[in-house]
């Protein structure tokens, strides 16, 4: 939903059709086929009705089901927590309702654009979000080693901050043909984008990405590693991600995912909640009226504890409570290790290649923060420097990320304490909310000695995580070197006419099935993925003047490496 992967130091973009997340594994596009005036499809009046089970109500579940209802079908929503998955958004008592503490989610790149194809669906108004250094943010402080340095544009920070900038544009220009692959996703050239893609992912499928930073002269520096990976440029340190696949950082800057992030006022949780009572105009078979929510009862189905076929090619589900369903298809949207820990199930609902590419799957650990305040002090000027009391903070300290959330001089506002990722986020482990929020203090005053957070803040502290979740075991998938080949199995599920029959009828779907896993987007894309899978397995089809994923899936497909 939001990645480790920081941000750049923001550039222009050119003037022409804007950079979106088309490609580069399979450059179809999702955003096109959502707007199509022909729909998605269409099955067989003899479907009308059938249910068909959606595993998990995050937003890949609450899209598949919504979209699948349109179709005619009657999608049955399992849910064992709250409708929203990692779209989290907890309120503070006595606080406005949009003065909101973002446990998953909360910034989404303009790039997602068949994720706002969904947020504009249900009326929800973003805002630009304070990313450091980009160009809404009043002020930014990198702390490093002791020293901080406080910049409102890039240009305010050392020397070395813009060398260490550059060299990270010299590397993706010289080693991975980033100008003419953002061309080519701009213009939807998905020949020059294969090309260019199937080229790199057999060169540097068995790459880190510290080891491609390495190799590159541009980063011949330790001192410019150490930075970059400490701080970074935009959303945080990029040494969390080192140990991950270079091909899972390409992704995301090519398509650019790092960039221009946006806020859902009111907090992300209410995506999902509005499609979950939208009722579509366009719904073929249900009456005027009819959404997920009425038919439902307003309420989705429990958690699923048992998994596991029965005939003739059915998916029989048990849910927490013991009731027993059966369904001629199903679509699975929950993190892929619960079907490892938490779902008993049956052998044969995957082929066993699959089963170990669900195994082999990496989450990334992921904590956060956060206390409400009474109104956004930082914006305070101090009289003996005219600076800002506080900025937006990038720092090699505990916090590593700190963001001030809220610009109304008279209304409460949000600081996300702290931010981070992987080992620095098993740091916090085993601290409660109080310790954490005592280390974080304490790491603050040493930044700004002259600012009393404390005395600011009006209500319990929250915080997450995702590690510890015991229905997610971590934030979000992110591929090691060598995982090409496990993803590729898991993204190109939904089309099964190659699969025996035994192991047709349940699609994966879910940001970490996504080849962007991290990102809302991703989410969105394999729902329609699974869609589409589910509208082939009962013998509907797409209109011949909007294609969708499956029927462009020969030409466009991720490219296949030997074993």
């Amino acid at each position: 939903m939001t990645s480790a992967v920081p941000t750049a130091i923001h550039h222009e973009e050119p003037a022409g059709r804007p950079i979106t997340m088309f490609g580069p594994d399979f450059p179809f596009a999702y955003d096109d086929y959502l707007a199509h005036p022909a729909g998605l499809g269409s099955v067989p009046a003899a479907w009308y009705g059938t249910e068909v089970a959606v595993i998990g109500g995050g937003l890949s579940g609450i899209v598949t089901a919504y979209e699948l209802m349109k179709l005619g079908l009657r999608p049955v929503v399992y849910e064992i927590a709250e409708i929203g998955g990692r779209l989290r958004s907890v309120r503070f008592p006595g606080c406005p309702d949009d003065v909101v503490a973002e446990m998953g989610a909360m910034r989404f790149p303009p790039a997602s654009t068949a994720l706002y194809h969904y947020i504009d669906k249900v009326g929800l108004e973003t805002t630009p979000f304070p990313n450091p250094l980009a160009p809404e943010t009043p002020s930014t402080v990198v702390d490093l080693k002791g020293e901080s340095h406080y910049a409102r544009t890039p240009e305010d920070l050392p020397a070395v901050f813009r060398d260490v900038a550059a060299a990270w544009d010299r590397t993706l220009a010289e080693h991975a043909s980033f100008a003419e692959m953002q061309t080519a996703i701009r213009d939807r050239d998905a020949k020059t984008i294969k090309r260019l893609w199937n080229e790199l992912v057999p060169r540097l499928d068995n790459q880190t990405f510290y080891g491609f930073l390495c190799d590159s002269p541009a980063f011949a520096s330790f001192r410019h590693r150490e930075i970059f990976g400490q701080v970074g440029f935009g959303t945080g340190g990029w040494d969390t991600d080192f140990p991950n696949s270079i091909l899972e950082i390409l992704r995301v800057v090519y398509t650019g995912a790092d960039d221009e992030h946006r806020s859902i006022v009111g907090g992300s949780g209410q995506l999902p909640l509005r499609l979950w009572e939208l009722a579509p105009e366009d719904i073929a078979f249900w009456p005027a009226g009819t959404s997920l929510s009425t038919l439902h009862g307003g309420r989705p189905r429990p958690g699923v504890a048992r998994l596991h076929r029965t005939a003739p090619n059915n998916i029989t589900v048990t849910d927490t409570e013991g009731h027993i369903k059966t369904f001629p298809a199903a679509v699975f949207t929950a993190q892929s290790w619960m079907l490892l820990s938490k779902i008993e199930c049956d052998a044969e609902l995957f082929p066993i290649d699959h089963w170990t590419a669900i195994e082999r799957t990496h989450y990334m650990a992921s904590s956060k923060v956060f206390v409400p305040v009474d109104r956004p002090f930082w914006l305070d000027r101090d009289p003996a420097t005219g600076r800002d009391t506080m900025s937006m903070t990038l720092t090699d300290r505990m916090p590593r990320g700190t963001y001030l959330l809220g610009s109304d001089p008279d209304r409460p506002a949000v600081i996300c304490l702290s931010y981070t990722w992987a080992d620095d986020s098993l740091k916090w482990l085993p601290l409660s909310v109080g310790e954490r929020v005592e280390v974080m203090l304490q790491s603050l005053r040493e930044i700004y000695p002259g600012v009393d957070v404390r005395r600011h803040i009006i209500g319990d502290p929250v915080t997450v995580s995702w590690e510890d979740e015991p229905h997610f075991m971590g934030a979000f998938k992110a591929n090691l070197p060598g995982h090409y080949r496990y993803q590729h199995r898991l993204f190109t599920h939904f089309v099964q006419d190659a699969l025996p029959p035994k192991y047709r009828g349940l699609f994966l779907a879910g940001d970490d099935v996504s080849w962007t896993a991290g990102w809302a987007e991703g989410a969105v894309q394999t729902a329609l993925n699974a869609v589409w899978g589910v509208l082939h397995h009962f013998g509907g089809a797409t209109d011949p003047v909007n294609p969708g994923p499956g029927d462009l899936f020969d030409d466009l497909a991720p490219i296949t490496l030997p074993d």
